[in-house]
C-alpha cells in the first residue's frame, strides 16, 4: 500500500470515533449554511459531511442535499440523524479527492472543517470546483494556525511521526492568502469572515479527554504514547492544556474559525 493510501486508511479509521463531537459543530453548521446563502431548491453537496450536520441543516431549509464522507461509521450516524429529523439526504461514502459526481452537478459545495484534511489540497480543490456549476458557490470553514485549534494541531504534530514531505498541513487552509492561491482564477468574489464555536467544558482536562477520544489524529497518538512513552504523553498533555487555558473561561472553550465563500467562474 502506498504512503498516500496508508494515510487515507488511517484517516478513515481515526475519524470513526468523531460522533461525540457533533454537538460542538451543530451551531457552526448553521452559520456555514447561512454564509453560503443556501436556499430552498438548491442542489447542495456537503464534502466530508461526518455526522451530517451541514447537509441536514441545508435540507431543513429546503435544499436538495447530498453528503459525502470517507468514514462509513460517520455516514451511519448521519443517516440516523436525518431519519430523526425526518429529512431526505443522499449519502455517499466518498473521498473528496475522488468525488463520484458529474461535472457541474451542484449549485453549492460546502465543507465544514473537513476538506482541509485531504492530503493533496490541489486535488481536493479541483474536485470541489469540478462538481460545482458555473456561478455556483463554494464555501467552507477552516481552522487558522494562530488560534486555538491550529495551535493545538501544531503541538500534536510534534508528538506524531512526521507525514510524508509532500503532505500539506491542514491548518494552511486557515490562511486567507493560501485560500486565495488555491482557489486561484477559478473563482471570483472571495469573501472571508470569522466566527467562533463555544464549547462547554467543565475543566481543561474534560475538554482534552473529549478531544483525545474523538478526534481522529489524536486517538492513535495517545494510544501509541500510552504504550511506548507515557512521560512524553504527559508532556503533550501539559502543552495542550496550557494553550487551551488561554481560551477557557466560564466553562466555555472558545474556538475561532475562518469562513470562506466564493463564486465559480
Amino acid at each position: 500500500m502506498s504512503s498516500l493510501a496508508t494515510l487515507k486508511q488511517m484517516q478513515k479509521e481515526g475519524w470513526a470515533q468523531f460522533g461525540p463531537l457533533e454537538m460542538m459543530t451543530t451551531q457552526p453548521a448553521a452559520r456555514l449554511v447561512r454564509h453560503a446563502g443556501v436556499k430552498s431548491g438548491m442542489r447542495v453537496l456537503d464534502v466530508g459531511c461526518g455526522t451530517g450536520v451541514v447537509a441536514i441543516t441545508a435540507a431543513r431549509v429546503g435544499a436538495s442535499a447530498t453528503g459525502a464522507d470517507l468514514t462509513p461509521e460517520l455516514l451511519a450516524h448521519a443517516r440516523e440523524n436525518a431519519r430523526i429529523a425526518g429529512l431526505k439526504v443522499d449519502w455517499h461514502e466518498a473521498d473528496v479527492e475522488e468525488l463520484p459526481f458529474a461535472d457541474e452537478q451542484f449549485d453549492v459545495v460546502l465543507s465544514q472543517f473537513a476538506h482541509m484534511f485531504a492530503p493533496r489540497p490541489e486535488v481536493a480543490t479541483w474536485e470541489m470546483l469540478r462538481v460545482l456549476r458555473r456561478s455556483g458557490t463554494i464555501a467552507f470553514s477552516t481552522w487558522p494556525s494562530e488560534l486555538l485549534v491550529g495551535s493545538t494541531m501544531a503541538i500534536s504534530a510534534r508528538y506524531m511521526p512526521p507525514p510524508p514531505a509532500s503532505i500539506a498541513s491542514p491548518i494552511l487552509w486557515g490562511d486567507p492568502a493560501i485560500v486565495r492561491e488555491r482557489l486561484g482564477n477559478a473563482v471570483q468574489g472571495i469573501v472571508f469572515d470569522r466566527d467562533c464555536m463555544l464549547v462547554p467544558a467543565l475543566s481543561l482536562q474534560h475538554f482534552r479527554q473529549r478531544i483525545e477520544t474523538s478526534a481522529g489524529p489524536l486517538i492513535k497518538m495517545v494510544q501509541q504514547l500510552t504504550a511506548t512513552d507515557p512521560e512524553r504523553l504527559q508532556a503533550f498533555r501539559r502543552e495542550f492544556d496550557s494553550v487551551v487555558a488561554q481560551y477557557f473561561d466560564g466553562n466555555i472553550v472558545r474556538q475561532d474559525y475562518l469562513l470562506t465563500r466564493a463564486t465559480k467562474l
